[in-house]
C-alpha cells in the first residue's frame, strides 16, 4: 500500500495511533544504528533508507532515478513491515539475522526481504538495530555491484522475455482461433443435420 506522503513526518502523521507508535519505535532504532552515508526519506511510498546519488551516482539499476534502496518501513493493509534489502542479497547476513531473531523466541514472518509484524512486541528491536549496523555503505555497494546484472545481460533478458511473451500470446491466439473454427464447424454440422432431418 503506497502512500502519497512527501515526507516521513507526513507519512507517520497519516497513520492510526497504534501503527504510528510502532513504526516510530522501529524507525528510532534504525536511525540510531544506520551507518554513515545512508539517508532517510520517502521511497516507493514508504519510509526508505538508501544510498543517495551523491554517494552512489548510478542509483538503483531497476530505476536509476531512484537512489539505491537499503531498507524500508511501511504500514500495509493487514500488517506493518520492515524491508531489509541488506539481507536479501547476502545469504550469510540472512542466516545471521534468522538465527539472531530465533534466539529471541519471537516468531519470524518473513518473505525474501520483507519482515511482517502486527504489533511492536513482535519485533526484537535489538536484532533490527544490529542487522542495520552490520552493513556499512561501502560493503553494501560492493555487494550490490558484484551481484547486479550487466547492462548487456539486462537488455538480453528483457528482449528474451518480450520475445517469449509475444510467442506465447501468438500461440494462444492461434489456439483460440483454431478452437473457434472447430466450434463453428460443429454447430454448422448440427444445423445441417437438423435441416436434413426435417
Amino acid at each position: 500500500m503506497q502512500s502519497k506522503a512527501k515526507t516521513v513526518e507526513a507519512y507517520l502523521a497519516g497513520l492510526p495511533a497504534d501503527r504510528r507508535e510502532a513504526l516510530e519505535a522501529v524507525r528510532a532504532v534504525v536511525l540510531r544504528n544506520l551507518p554513515k552515508g545512508y539517508e532517510e526519506g520517502m521511497q516507493y511510498g514508504m519510509i526508505g533508507y538508501y544510498v543517495p546519488h551523491s554517494v552512489y551516482p548510478p542509483g538503483y539499476h531497476c530505476d536509476p532515478k531512484q537512489p539505491l534502496p537499503f531498507a524500508s518501513l511501511a504500514s500495509q493493509k493487514n500488517h506493518m513491515a520492515i524491508y531489509l534489502m541488506c539481507i536479501y542479497s547476502d545469504p550469510e547476513h540472512e542466516a545471521w539475522f534468522r538465527a539472531a531473531w530465533a534466539k529471541t523466541g519471537k516468531k519470524l514472518d518473513m518473505g525474501k526481504s520483507c519482515v511482517r509484524f502486527k504489533k511492536l512486541d513482535d519485533v526484537p528491536l535489538a536484532v533490527v538495530g544490529q542487522t542495520i549496523q552490520r552493513v556499512p555503505v561501502k560493503k553494501y555497494i560492493d555487494r550490490y555491484e558484484a551481484l547486479k546484472p550487466s547492462p548487456e545481460k539486462r537488455r538480453t533478458s528483457t528482449g528474451a522475455k518480450k520475445s517469449g511473451v509475444t510467442k506465447t500470446v501468438a500461440k494462444r491466439a492461434k489456439t483460440k482461433k483454431g478452437g473457434a473454427v472447430k466450434i463453428a464447424k460443429k454447430s454448422t454440422r448440427k444445423s445441417t443435420a437438423k435441416r436434413v432431418g426435417k
